[in-house]
């Protein structure tokens, strides 16, 4: 029994059915509701949801680039990852520089706008090709500022040093594994004025027991219907390169939100979501021989197994 994702289900339907309406930055406009936890056992599978196909490659090239430390989306599009492109162009968009269609409320936009959605697909081609080949252009507007790798590996301190808090946790784990200091934050309040998008999944914790390595993460701000899907994936993910180089099992993932939303423009998608069944979850694989998830690239990662829903599609609010 696929009891994660039931979990999960079961958290949309709640949101849907109790959900506080609310505004949002966005201006699209969410049910909301605050303080909820689901679980997934590690151990029977790996938890990406099969109500609807979920792109693992690009949660695996996301977390990727999380471990290398990198802010910049060159690597993502090198990896054909396009999911942090549009926080990225809006920068581009708004800038002095751009002398383009008028695209700043691209976020906003319906996706029957025909004309504007041609205009924004030929904006972003140049946007895109710019980033990958122009390195100037790529170092001003590729750059997301102190998002979530810069944290991981490149916290800044008050005394000008740099704390790399990934390589310091998997130092704990495997030297003091029952120690409660097993933390990671992505939360810097000192740089969150120089994110494009400050950290969502803000700070996650290790566990070990029984030989096994369980994580938590604490989001404060989930989006149930995209985001989420691709948070429990990267996660889970994380936990199984950490506790192969540590030597360990694997435990549970623990999902614990804080506004656990679905916006007014993803409804009738997650209705649709709701009325399947989960199937069996798939197997994670990855390359024996590499040791440190320092050195695992996007051939040492592989599912077995996935056989999904097809994908829902639904409009980012950005």
């Amino acid at each position: 029994m696929n009891e994660g994702e039931k979990a999960y289900l079961e958290l949309c339907e709640y949101i849907l059915n109790n959900g506080t309406k609310k505004q949002d930055r966005t201006k699209t406009g969410t049910f909301s509701v605050f303080g909820q936890q689901i679980r997934f056992d590690l151990e029977k599978g790996f938890p990406l949801l099969t109500t609807k196909k979920v792109p693992f490659r690009l949660i695996a090239s996301e977390l990727l680039w999380f471990i290398k430390g990198d802010t910049n989306i060159r690597f993502l599009l090198q990896n054909r990852n396009h999911i942090w492109d549009e926080w990225a162009f809006k920068n581009w968009v708004s800038s002095a520089e751009y002398h383009g269609p008028d695209m700043t409320d691209f976020g906003n936009r319906s996706q029957t706008d025909d004309q504007f959605n041609t205009l924004y697909q030929e904006q972003m081609a140049i946007f895109t090709e710019r980033i990958l080949h122009e390195d100037d252009f790529a170092k001003k507007y590729g750059d997301l500022g102190a998002v979530y790798g810069k944290q991981w590996r490149a916290w800044k301190t008050s005394q000008h040093q740099t704390i790399d808090q990934l390589k310091n946790v998997i130092h704990s784990i495997q030297n003091n594994p029952d120690s409660r200091r097993h933390i990671v934050s992505a939360w810097n309040p000192e740089d969150i004025p120089n994110m494009a998008l400050p950290p969502c999944h803000t700070l996650f914790q290790f566990y070990v027991a029984e030989n096994k390595l369980s994580c938590q993460l604490y989001q404060r701000s989930a989006d149930m219907f995209l985001g989420v899907p691709f948070n429990i994936a990267s996660y889970a993910l994380l936990t199984h390169l950490i506790a192969h180089e540590c030597g360990l099992g694997v435990g549970e993932f623990v999902h614990t939100f804080g506004d656990a939303h679905i916006y007014t423009n993803h409804v009738d998608q997650v209705k649709t979501q709701l009325a399947r069944n989960p199937k069996n979850l798939p197997s994670l694989k990855l390359n024996e021989e590499k040791m440190s998830i320092f050195d695992f690239d996007m051939d040492d990662i592989g599912l077995e197994g996935y056989d999904p829903y097809p994908a829902i599609k639904a409009p980012v609010a950005v």
